[in-house]
């Protein structure tokens, strides 16, 4: 009979690479290693396994429909975990400005979709909801209603989607938390204050501290005076060329987004790339020329501040139409004249109601300092139970971006774990909240006043 010598690790051995001699009879071998390609279909392809996971179902959805009053209603969907013993904690989101539908659907990123999955598979139900008029990926499917709405119309909207959460079978009203993303944190502190009771803790991701006009001046005219000076302006003289602006979209659109009908606005408005071409730069300058009455350089702060303060006050003083641009519509924009502003709302939220504050410091529209005046506020008021994590480099949309601008994508791993941490501890599933290592969130900054430590 044929032998066939072979070596196989030895299992009893601490090396695994030790080996010992075998021998075994041909038809033995054959049997062996029938079993052994047998087995292998199951232990040494990981990779098949990985792909069958995927269709594990993790959480359940149930599709709802709230009514908002005086005949209408918006879609909204809840999701919870597929397996456990419930009622669980329960989430609401409360989106930002602008068409946003449940998803918070922007471009190629999708907070809210990620934030519901990402806490449901952990033992949470989310309630995410489309905005009054809006549909699916962010389309206004009711011109009217989007038309008239006001600021005072979505806070109540979240009131009413609040008890539409806590009515829910799967839900434990007693452990309710709100999540708001910019506009949301400026509704979600005044939905807490009115539901003290049911409330236990509000998320504000994206800050907004100060009325929104105040914030539009910023986002108008101050963010682009600070990219012109530390960023344009290498030599720090105060000045920069009309060619500088002209090779610079930040700058131009700063300056002309609201001038509808120039030749500048024209060239960036039917702009399909990332830049203007060598003749559209050549023509733009001269264009530039003729607007600053110079043939070389401009003052930042008195010459280009100027123009920007003027754009800015013909676009807010016009506002008094019904019509609307992508973002805002004139009644909403009115409704927040007479609002009170949210730094000086926040300091009555319940000391009972845990504060978490979540913004990326490269945050273009509500800027990091925008936190900064909700932490000093909460301290100054002795507020026993609230954090402030800040992310370096993450913008608007809590995706990796210039201090400039708002880029999309899916949001890090770390910044809805450092979420799911602080919910998780502030609604009864585990140890007091300690605040974030730095090192765990890719060197993310958090202060903290809490209970917990």
């Amino acid at each position: 009979m044929q032998k066939i010598q072979i070596h196989v690790p030895s299992l009893l051995n601490d090396k695994l690479y030790t080996t010992k001699t075998m021998t075994l009879s041909l038809g033995l071998f054959l049997i062996g290693m029938l079993g052994l390609s047998c087995l292998s279909t199951n232990i040494f392809k990981p990779q098949d396994q990985a792909l069958a996971q995927q269709y594990v179902q993790t959480i359940k959805q149930r599709n709802l429909v709230i009514d908002l009053g005086n005949g209408l209603k918006t879609n909204a969907q809840l999701t919870y975990p597929a397996i456990g013993k419930g009622p669980f904690p329960g989430v609401l989101l409360i989106h930002g400005s602008g068409p946003a539908d449940m998803n918070e659907t922007e471009s190629s990123s999708k907070l809210f979709w990620q934030i519901s999955e990402y806490l449901s598979e952990r033992g949470f139900a989310v309630l995410r909801y489309d905005k009054r008029g809006i549909g699916e990926g962010g389309t206004v499917i009711n011109t009217s209603i989007w038309g008239n709405m006001t600021i005072n119309d979505l806070i109540e909207d979240s009131k009413k989607a609040l008890n539409v959460l806590m009515q829910q079978p799967e839900v434990d009203p007693k452990r309710i938390s709100l999540v708001g993303h910019s506009e949301g944190t400026i509704i979600a502190p005044r939905v807490a204050i009115d539901n003290s009771t049911n409330v236990k803790n509000i998320v504000l991701m994206g800050v907004a501290a100060q009325n929104p006009l105040e914030l539009e001046y910023y986002q108008d005219v101050l963010a682009p005076v600070k990219y012109a000076h530390q960023v344009v302006d290498e030599n720090h003289t105060g000045l920069i060329s009309v060619q500088q602006i002209a090779k610079d979209l930040t700058l131009l659109n700063s300056l002309y987004k609201f001038n509808s009908g120039s030749y500048i606005y024209n060239i960036l408005s039917s702009l399909s790339g990332m830049y203007l071409t060598p003749s559209e730069t050549e023509a733009v300058s001269g264009a530039l020329a003729k607007d600053f009455d110079t043939n070389g350089f401009i003052s930042i702060d008195k010459q280009f501040k100027p123009a920007l303060m003027k754009a800015y006050e013909n676009h807010t003083s016009n506002m008094t139409s019904l019509e609307c641009n992508q973002i805002e519509c004139a009644r909403w924009f009115q409704s927040y004249a007479n609002l009170i502003p949210p730094l000086s709302v926040i300091g009555n939220v319940s000391n009972s109601t845990g504060i978490l504050m979540l913004n990326g410091e490269n945050d273009s529209q509500t800027p990091v300092e925008q936190a900064f005046l909700f932490q000093q506020r909460l301290t100054d008021v002795k507020h026993p139970d609230h954090t402030l994590i800040t992310y370096p480099d993450l913008g608007h949309l809590f995706y990796p971006s210039p201090q400039t601008s708002t880029l999309s994508g899916p949001s890090p791993q770390y910044v809805l774990a450092d979420l799911y941490s602080w919910l998780e501890s502030h609604s009864g599933l585990s140890h007091p909240y300690v605040g974030t290592i730095p090192t765990s969130t890719l060197g993310a900054n958090s202060s903290s006043s809490s209970k917990g430590g």
